[in-house]
């Protein structure tokens, strides 16, 4: 069931019930309103005919006569009059006698000065009437057509009514849910001619602050962000067959070389160097591309737990030294820490001292004496980790796109790199929700400076 639908029946529902219960109300307020009134009649007209008969001392047949004559055009009220001996002094006709008093009912008005109930449809009530300093006991009955036939009326009207109105607020609903739904529908319908290959469409919105704008904001930033991420895969995997068709067609075109050509030993020799050569660059991009991946995973599908800073770093440094013997690196703290949990972040190891070597490794690469300073310190509930070197520098306008997949400024070629170290560093770091920033200056040196949390004391506590 589509939503415009259920939108119009519950609408419809709703409405109903609120009718239905507005209905009801009026109906039993009119019911009881009639009810209070006839009652009040009938004591009138009780009250009536007995002054007639006490103080005008009218004649009980000619009282008779007029209840007769009046009966063949209205319902007349039918009246009786008793003593305290429960003895009869007039009544209407007795013949028809519709209440039949009983002696207990006479005793019961006694008791509590009137009564009032139903009999069948008729409406009966039974009063003290005082006459010289003497009680007596009037009873009056009548049928309410009147009233009844106003009450039937209201019935049938309010029925009729309610069914004409449910129709309408349906047919209303249903026209009122269309047009609401209109922009969701001319949404629905662009949505869908929106693919891979034409991501720049975007969705239409009114200008408004309403729900529908918003969602169409809201799309629309989606489709922004999808369009970034399919230019950035796009251009990432021309880089990636970049980078892999080089080594490969050059390994290949050594090889078939070699295998042509009746080459000695020493030509052979170099030839199977240049191909581990090229092999071991497409291992190097490999690695750095599970890498990039594992560093692109959604946080909650990696494992981080409490990891001490310095611990961290000499690993990655005894990493770098064992593929480097001739890098150096100085790990220094600038500031003594009062204790571990000022150390210690909350971190994948594998991945951080990824980024670490990549950062340590950057740094003696584009270094004359190949050395690298890493100085610890601390600001406000950081640890502050700096990478200094005394290198080449950076040029000011390389550094605003050093951390681009497969980005080479002008200092590569001093040294041959695969531009991806930065890129998956600063990645690994927004991981942790940390920052990396850079500051160079040409010939003089560069300092990469890494922002990291410190762990939460009362979470190291728990753990």
């Amino acid at each position: 069931m589509k939503v415009r639908t259920r939108i119009t029946i519950l609408f419809t529902l709703i409405t109903a019930a609120i009718l239905f219960v507005f209905a009801c109300v009026i109906f039993y307020s009119s019911k009881k309103n009639r009810e209070q009134e006839f009652y009040t009649l009938l004591e009138k007209e009780a009250i009536t005919k007995a002054n007639l008969f006490f103080q005008a001392q009218v004649e009980s047949q000619t009282l008779q006569d007029i209840y007769r004559n009046n009966r063949q055009i209205i319902n007349e009220v039918e009246v009786a009059i008793y003593n305290r001996d429960f003895q009869l002094l007039y009544h209407d006709d007795v013949i028809i006698d519709f209440v039949k008093e009983t002696k207990s009912m006479i005793d019961e008005v006694y008791m509590n000065g009137d009564i009032r109930f139903y009999q069948d449809n008729w409406q009966v009530v039974g009063l003290l009437f005082e006459f010289e300093d003497n009680e007596y006991i009037i009873t009056a009955t009548a049928v309410d057509e009147y009233g009844y036939n106003k009450l039937n009326n209201l019935l049938r009207n309010s029925v009729v009514v309610f069914i004409i109105s449910i129709l309408f607020i349906c047919i209303a609903g249903f026209f009122f849910s269309k047009k609401v739904f209109e922009p969701v529908k001319e949404l629905t319908e662009k949505a869908k001619l929106i693919s891979a290959t034409n991501l720049d469409m975007r969705l239409s919105s009114n200008g408004n602050k309403d729900e529908l704008s918003e969602m169409a904001n809201t799309f629309n930033d989606m489709l922004k962000r999808l369009e970034r991420s399919f230019d950035a895969q796009k251009h990432f995997v021309s880089n990636v067959s970049h980078e892999l068709r080089t080594p490969l067609a050059a390994m290949i075109a050594e090889l078939e070389l070699a295998v042509t050509n009746d080459a000695d030993p020493s030509e052979c020799k170099l030839v199977i160097s240049n191909v581990l050569s090229d092999a071991k660059k497409i291992v190097r991009l490999t690695n750095s591309l599970l890498d990039m991946a594992k560093a692109s995973y959604d946080p909650s599908e990696i494992s981080f737990k409490p990891l001490r800073i310095d611990e961290l770093l000499l690993d990655a440094r005894q990493k770098v030294v064992q593929a480097h013997p001739e890098y150096k690196i100085v790990i220094q703290v600038k500031e003594d820490f009062e204790n571990d949990s000022q150390i210690m972040v909350h971190a994948n190891e594998y991945l951080l001292k990824v980024a670490f070597g990549n950062l340590i490794e950057n740094g003696c690469k584009f270094s004359k004496q190949k050395e690298v300073t890493v100085v610890m310190s601390f600001a406000q509930k950081n640890i502050v980790l700096s990478f200094e070197d005394r290198g080449i520098g950076i040029a000011d306008e390389d550094i605003p796109h050093l951390f681009k997949p497969f980005f080479r400024g002008e200092n590569s070629q001093y040294s041959a790199g695969l531009g991806i170290g930065l890129s998956l560093t600063q990645k690994i770091i927004a991981l942790h929700q940390g920052e990396v920033k850079v500051s160079s200056q040409k010939n003089i040196g560069t300092t990469f400076t890494v922002i990291l949390p410190q762990i939460n004391p009362a979470v190291l506590i728990k753990l």
